[in-house]
């Protein structure tokens, strides 16, 4: 069969800055092709990081709800991200809705877009954890998400088997994480990052992103006394941590880490900073889900602040480790990799098992055939 030969109308919704990273090179694809009208859409959950991200890789949206508020929660950004989205997909009319992961931005697309009858494409589909409460909401997020998607895009063969277990309704395709497509596009540029007072070749330098729901209050204050055990054993190692934008993260760390010599507390680095960082840290200590996939693209170790990651294969490849929040836990596994460059090459030259860079490629081939069948 023929595809249409009127551009086939198609919404890709972003909300926070780890969806804009990895839906950046799935944009890029789509506009490039003829075969599509792509229609970017942000909600506003994040904003500044988004804007940054957007400008990075040379993007503009076409629509944005702009929902931010202070003190916003998890009921207020699906209730408004769901009605302006209604709106807009009545006008728009797409044929195809692509969200990204976990967000509640995604969750919140995926259900108005199924209130209107439109197919969903999930990129990065089938992560699990098998504890819906950790994380929080994104567990949840993810697997409602599922049950309303047609076409899953399953970053490793994990992912596609849970899926399978799920018994989803949706095609299911394996196709690599767009995160390392948009990593190595952005690393090839051997982009900058300039801290003030960290002369990087002076320490090791441990990078470190704490954010989570489930860390706040006394998880996040025992990874910090855990930072300063670590620096106070080993006094050639600095710790840099870009601060969270929410007060219930960053004023605790403040109070804790502020007043200590090497410890370089800054605002949110922008995406190509963080490449940078990466590239030129000793090893990173985070609960991130993104920064897991990409730093071992860069050889560089992970430690996992959290009880559970919904990425084993990079536990199981050996380019992560899962350490949880106890203070002992962190100084004795970081102990580890600054003293013995056996287990610390180990882990760096472990291969990561996320993606070749041409994930967004495989998508945008995933779509067009679904198209035309």
């Amino acid at each position: 069969m023929e595809m249409p030969k009127s551009p086939i109308p198609v919404s890709i919704i972003v909300g926070t800055r780890p969806e804009a990273i990895k839906m950046a090179p799935v944009i890029q694809k789509f506009r490039a092709s003829s075969l599509f009208d792509t229609q970017v859409i942000l909600t506003g959950q994040h904003r500044e990081m988004v804007d940054q991200v957007m400008e990075l890789f040379d993007l503009t949206a076409d629509q944005d709800l702009a929902i931010m508020q202070p003190q916003q929660t998890l009921t207020d950004i699906t209730c408004w991200s769901l009605q302006g989205l209604e709106t807009l997909f009545k006008q728009l009319e797409p044929r195809l809705v692509l969200v990204q992961g976990d967000t509640t931005t995604a969750f919140a697309a995926a259900l108005a877009a199924f209130y209107q009858k439109i197919p969903v494409g999930h990129v990065e589909a089938g992560l699990r954890t098998d504890n819906l409460y950790n994380p929080y909401p994104e567990e949840a997020n993810r697997r409602l998400i599922s049950q309303l998607t047609s076409l899953n895009f399953a970053p490793t063969a994990l992912s596609v088997e849970n899926l399978q277990q799920s018994g989803v309704p949706g095609e299911i395709h394996q196709t690599g994480n767009t995160v390392i497509d948009a990593l190595l596009s952005v690393a090839k540029r051997q982009p900058d990052c300039p801290i003030s007072g960290l002369e990087w070749s002076q320490y090791r330098t441990i990078l470190a992103t704490v954010h989570r729901r489930e860390n706040w209050g006394e998880p996040l204050l025992e990874i910090a006394e855990g930072f300063l055990r670590i620096l106070d054993k080993f006094p050639e190692t600095a710790l840099l941590l870009p601060l969270h934008r929410n007060p219930t993260v960053r004023d605790p760390l403040r109070t804790k880490l502020g007043d200590h010599p090497r410890v370089f507390l800054t605002e949110p680095l922008d995406y190509a900073e963080l490449v940078g960082a990466i590239q030129r840290c000793y090893l990173l200590l985070t609960d991130s889900g993104g920064l897991q996939e990409e730093a071992p693209s860069l050889g560089k170790p992970v430690l996992v602040l959290r009880e559970t990651t919904e990425r084993p294969e990079a536990v199981m490849a050996g380019t992560a480790q899962l350490i949880g929040t106890n203070s002992d836990r962190i100084l004795e596994v970081v102990a580890e990799l600054l003293s013995n460059p056996d287990a610390y090459g180990t882990m760096a030259r472990a291969v990561n098992p996320f993606g070749d860079g041409y994930a967004s490629d495989r998508i945008l081939q995933i779509v067009e055939n679904y198209f035309q069948a």
